[in-house]
């Protein structure tokens, strides 16, 4: 099946990013609350109209430079044997993927986060995120070379409060000498209560793209997902899409970078044209 949108590179010459995060529930649709229960085979067994799905999260994601993916599968099952992101990223146009497996239940699952990128990334790293129960991960893609490098992040965070406080205590360490940082997924947690946790807020100072209500997607009342920022780049147009896709609604936000950074990303654009 071709591609529904070639792969496009960004230009950068508005020295602007598209950014997208969305937890996708393995492209399972979610409406209300008793899906939660009527709908809880999808987890483990294959659904024919999930293909469907993912073409139309295809034509979405399309419009974006760079989309943070959460519960994704990885090819198992459940997903008809479809690598999720990479299908995503095939569908979308992107010329880069990378795919984190987090919990691996064998051919059933293959619960994993995403990464679709029209930059080149100089360099990924996944991290396992620290909690009682294994199965958290983020990804940091670092885009360009240098002290003024853009570092950006896709992470998944643990339902627990205990939890999550280790896990930004973990991420605050890796995130406290960098420059120029994205931090955006599913942080299961609202902007109030990122804001108690001290060391996270010094290491990257919040600031805030304006936090949207998110979850549940068939009326939502919490700000789960983020885009968070540091104080060198600007955030321009803000929005949540009114997509159905899953129990979160994805959240997009345009990223103005200073010149510096804009500089070191050039090359990357380069590079992914050739």
């Amino acid at each position: 099946m071709p591609p529904l949108a070639d792969a496009r590179l960004p230009s950068l010459d508005g020295g602007h990013l598209k950014l997208l995060t969305f937890n996708l529930q393995v492209g399972i649709q979610t409406s209300a609350y008793h899906h939660y229960l009527t709908r809880s085979w999808q987890h483990l067994l294959p659904h024919p109209k999930r293909m469907r799905r993912l073409d139309m999260m295809g034509e979405v994601l399309g419009r974006f430079d760079i989309v943070g993916l959460q519960e994704v599968d990885g090819g198992s099952f459940r997903s008809s044997h479809i690598n999720q992101v990479e299908y995503l990223a095939t569908q979308a146009g992107f010329p880069h993927h990378f795919q984190q497996l987090n919990r691996n239940l064998g051919r059933i699952a293959q619960h994993s986060n995403g990464l679709l990128s029209r930059l080149t990334p100089s360099r990924v790293e996944e991290h396992r995120l620290p909690g009682t129960l294994p199965g958290r991960g983020a990804i940091h893609a670092r885009f360009g070379e240098g002290p003024d490098a853009l570092h950006l992040f896709v992470a998944h965070l643990a339902l627990s409060h205990r939890g999550r406080v280790r896990q930004l205590d973990y991420l605050s360490e890796i995130i406290q000498p960098l420059r120029h940082v994205v931090v955006m997924g599913d942080l299961n947690c609202t902007p109030e209560q990122l804001h108690t946790h001290d060391r996270f807020r010094s290491s990257l100072p919040l600031h805030p793209v304006r936090p949207l209500l998110s979850y549940p997607s068939w009326q939502p009342r919490r700000a789960l997902d983020h885009i968070l920022l540091s104080e060198s780049l600007e955030a321009g147009e803000v929005r949540v899409l009114d997509h159905l896709f899953s129990d979160h609604l994805p959240i997009a936000v345009d990223v103005s970078l200073p010149a510096a950074c804009l500089a070191t990303l050039k090359p990357s654009a380069k590079l992914s044209s050739r």
